[in-house]
């Protein structure tokens, strides 16, 4: 069962610095308790207002490793790429060690990729939790590359890296971390703004089995929102 805190803002500035603060309160326990910062991105929109507001941060940069939670198999310059928007928008910026920026290898096909991208978390270790997961909202309910009423819904078991094939959304091909690796962490938080995220948003509310439904952390997650139009 998943636990949720919803949160509504005013505005969606409001929601991206609030987003901005609680990254950073996060990175900040986290190196003081365990001595880095392990956070898994997602893309579109809204975070990417996010992640611009993080260039002017103080933190302490060589601590954080960067993780992504799904990317779309194309070329790695590919401005439609999470990890090309998130380095364009704000990883280029700062100066987190090359090293411990992990994008998924999508330009190899989604099924290769999730291999590849598989054995790259299991150099976390057994059992080691991300310290924050960044997820968004998509007009279905999907969340990262996890549409509604494709073959890993049915699974009774994932490996932790999905190769997606036939998404509902181009590209078809795609890779995604499982429900089961993304629920593996100290806090989830959702950014959802935007009118067209209103119904996706009412449907999970009021317990409709949306994919984000199914990201169950031990903690709960927090869902940012903001759906009404800007003025």
């Amino acid at each position: 069962m998943q636990q949720r805190r919803w949160h509504e803002f005013d505005s969606r500035s409001d929601l991206e610095a609030a987003a901005a603060d609680a990254i950073l309160a996060s990175a900040q326990q986290a190196i003081a308790e365990r001595g880095a910062f392990r956070i898994v991105l997602a893309g579109g929109t809204t975070p990417r207002q996010v992640y611009r507001a993080l260039c002017a941060a103080r933190t302490e940069w060589s601590a954080w490793h960067i993780y992504f939670g799904d990317e779309r198999c194309l070329p790695p310059a590919d401005a439609q790429r999470n990890s090309a928007m998130a380095s364009s928008a704000w990883l280029a910026q700062v100066p987190i060690p090359q090293l411990q920026v992990h994008p998924i290898p999508a330009e190899l096909g989604a099924e290769k990729a999730a291999l590849c991208y598989a054995q790259e978390l299991a150099t976390l270790g057994a059992g080691t939790d991300f310290d924050l997961v960044l997820l968004g909202l998509g007009e279905d309910g999907h969340t990262a590359s996890l549409f509604p009423g494709e073959a890993w819904e049915k699974a009774t078991k994932l490996p932790p890296v999905i190769a997606i094939l036939h998404a509902a959304k181009p590209p078809p091909e795609r890779v995604t971390l499982s429900p089961a690796r993304l629920s593996s962490a100290r806090q989830v938080i959702f950014l959802v703004s935007g009118p067209d995220k209103q119904e996706a948003l009412q449907d999970w509310r009021h317990g409709a089995p949306v994919p984000a439904s199914r990201i169950t952390p031990t903690g709960g997650v927090d869902i940012f929102f903001h759906t009404s139009p800007d003025s």
